[in-house]
């Protein structure tokens, strides 16, 4: 990669789409592979991405990725002519993922400003004796062809010039010749004015079809127009022109003249090529843009600012009380035009969970073939959408659990067809929207969690902090969560060190999530995760103790009320607990626990607010409730993190009048 620099934005959409493609190809590898077979269409979808990234790695000089792309394109380039009949099921997948791993790892070296050093020799021989295995045989060289072709760009497309020499690699050994106007695309500076007023004028010569040629060109990035034209034996521009001779082309003068799609020179204009069918292929090319998350992240902080400069606005102290009419109008349309433009903004941040959903499938495919297991990976919900920061906390605790799953959860096919049930076992992952939280069910069919070798193995390590009388059944299963627990007796490949599913837990946990388990003996186990749509701005509580003020997410509140003392009730451990309608909740003063000077300690002085989470409750006790509105969600000090751990304290965020306030984790408080 001695021409391009990894900042270069050519260099940046090549990263993006090459993944995008190597993510596609694995798709595709794995439906084939469940399906037994590999459809015509397939094979002629996977040439094309084999294509498409051969040619762009060549451009860019990533000659490994370009070398493999280019032996696998061959490789189904000969199924194309043959068809499938003859291609190895499980051992063409297993090449087929191997190549996908090796440009998923040099993308990864790339990505990190490492040079793509990997050697495909070793994959580029296997592919060959596959293709030798297939008999290959050569029947001579098809009659070639000429064509023209014009490509204009968008109107918002940047650097023309290197996009029109995208194009020209991305054409690659698709022909045998192309020559182009303007011709020197990289160092002439009037160049992307030609390209922008005249298009890109290729002349090509190839054996391939009209239509294929046809498809390459219409893939083209920012493609406006398309003109594609057959150049017949009989239109040459010069008469009686020698058919193979390279006269037929334009001469150096000609370049600054557009092509007439119907001159003589380029032959009558193929319907097929018109400006109308062009517009259907390219037209979508410029309805999306890519953009680089870091710009998307900027422009959520800046949301998050504005949200709070509208607050100290419209709380402004200094206005309280006063009556005024046309302020408050326009304080109104403030409102809702800011809140307008976070929900488009949180829309453009918002992802599905598709990406990490079809993750799983490789995930499931290698580890059953590995531990001889047959499973049935069922999918529902990818569509469900998500911030994308939370995305990236939740595919390594989400791979946890569906590893969990598979070595652990599921039985072997002797021991399922013993247990009287169907020899291929079931992993379900399913997504589903809950109000302001997503819902992700991990449900497997297997043996279930042994409560009893829980308990004993909890017991040994000295990690039950009740007596084992009290827990529930849900409670036992979490202790499957603890740093260090582990039923398994050996260690193995994908578990036995205990380091898991503690790590899922604390994944989930930093992102404001919960993980909950329920099994059944014999039946099977489901983990429910839940998590939040966003991390960014979430809908607040504030609360007042003492002359400090926390806020508590209002999809954590259940209701809030005024206690009485008759319904105060002590257990025999001294702890404070208040019964309501029938259900005793334990209550927390927080100016006890975060050392708070307050006045409010009477519990009839001050307000319970009862909050909820995974089926458990508790009741704050706080001085007063002080509003509620919309807060954004920042971290903590580094320095302050590191220097002193407040369980129950998730994040702070400012309010409308400059003061700071603490974020309360629900999650946290239940666990003191």
């Amino acid at each position: 990669m001695d021409q391009f620099h990894p900042d270069d934005s050519l260099f940046e959409v090549y990263l993006t789409e090459t993944s995008q493609l190597t993510e596609q190809l694995e798709d595709i590898i794995l439906a084939c592979e469940n399906a037994n077979r590999i459809p015509e269409e397939m094979i002629h979808e996977i040439f094309r991405i084999m294509h498409t990234i051969k040619g762009s790695s060549s451009m860019m000089q990533v000659h490994g990725i370009a070398a493999l792309t280019h032996a696998l394109e061959d490789l189904f380039s000969y199924l194309r002519e043959n068809g499938s009949r003859q291609a190895p099921g499980s051992d063409l997948a297993d090449l087929l993922l191997e190549g996908v791993d090796f440009i998923k790892i040099e993308l990864h070296k790339l990505k990190n400003g490492l040079s793509a050093d990997g050697d495909a020799s070793v994959l580029i021989r296997k592919v060959e004796e596959v293709l030798e295995s297939l008999g290959q045989r050569s029947s001579g060289p098809p009659p070639l062809q000429r064509y023209f072709a014009r490509l204009l760009f968008t109107d918002d497309c940047d650097m023309v010039n290197v996009r029109a020499y995208h194009v020209i690699h991305q054409l690659g050994e698709l022909v045998a010749e192309c020559r182009h106007i303007p011709e020197d695309l990289r160092d002439d500076p009037a160049a992307p004015d030609l390209i922008r007023k005249h298009g890109l004028q290729l002349y090509l010569t190839t054996e391939k079809s009209y239509d294929e040629i046809h498809a390459a060109l219409s893939r083209t990035s920012f493609l406006k127009e398309l003109v594609l034209n057959t150049i017949h034996h009989d239109e040459f521009r010069e008469e009686g022109a020698d058919p193979d001779a390279g006269d037929i082309w334009p001469d150096q003068a000609d370049q600054t003249d557009l092509a007439d799609p119907a001159d003589p020179v380029t032959g009558k204009t193929n319907r097929r090529g018109n400006r109308e069918s062009a517009a259907a292929a390219g037209g979508s090319q410029g309805k999306s843009i890519t953009v680089n998350v870091s710009k998307l992240d900027e422009l959520m902080d800046l949301v998050g600012e504005l949200v709070i400069a509208e607050a100290m606005v419209t709380q402004n102290p200094e206005i309280a009380g006063l009556q005024l009419e046309q302020f408050h109008k326009s304080v109104n349309h403030l409102q809702k035009i800011t809140r307008e433009i976070q929900d488009k903004v949180m829309e453009i941040r918002m992802v599905p969970l598709a990406s990490v959903f079809q993750r799983m499938r490789r995930v499931v495919r290698d580890m059953s073939k590995k531990l001889k297991k047959n499973v049935n990976l069922q999918l529902a919900g990818e569509e469900t959408e998500v911030d994308k920061n939370v995305i990236e906390h939740i595919a390594d605790p989400l791979m946890h659990l569906v590893r969990n799953a598979v070595d652990h959860g599921l039985e072997s096919a002797r021991e399922r067809v013993e247990a009287g049930k169907p020899e291929v076992g079931t992993l379900a992952l399913e997504a589903l929207n809950n109000g302001s939280e997503v819902l992700i069910i991990v449900r497997d069919d297997g043996r279930g969690l042994d409560k009893k070798r829980i308990l004993e193995k909890a017991k040994a390590r000295q990690l039950l902090q009740r007596p084992e009388a009290d827990l529930t059944d849900r409670e036992i299963f979490q202790l499957i969560f603890l740093p260090g627990f582990s039923t398994r007796e050996e260690i193995t490949e994908y578990s036995g060190r205990g380091v898991g599913m503690d790590v899922a837990m604390q994944n989930i946990a930093s992102i404001g999530g919960t993980i909950a388990v329920d099994s059944r003996p014999g039946e099977g186990t489901v983990f429910t995760i839940r998590i939040p749509l966003t991390l960014a701005i979430i809908d607040g509580m504030n609360v007042r103790v003492g002359e400090a003020l926390y806020t508590l997410p209002t999809t954590s509140i259940k209701e809030s009320f005024k206690p009485q003392v008759r319904d105060l009730i002590t257990d025999p451990n001294g702890r404070e607990m208040i019964l309501v309608r029938g259900t005793c909740y334990p209550i927390l003063r927080l100016h006890e626990l975060f050392r708070v000077p307050s006045d409010c300690t009477r519990i009839h002085d001050g307000v319970l607010i009862m909050a909820e989470q995974d089926g458990k409750g508790i009741c704050l006790f706080v001085d007063e409730l002080v509003g509620q509105q919309q807060v954004v969600v920042k971290g903590l000090p580094p320095y302050l993190k590191s220097f002193n751990r407040v369980e129950g304290i998730s994040g702070c965020t400012l309010l409308g009048d400059g003061s700071i306030s603490l974020i309360l984790d629900v999650q946290g408080l239940l666990g003191r």
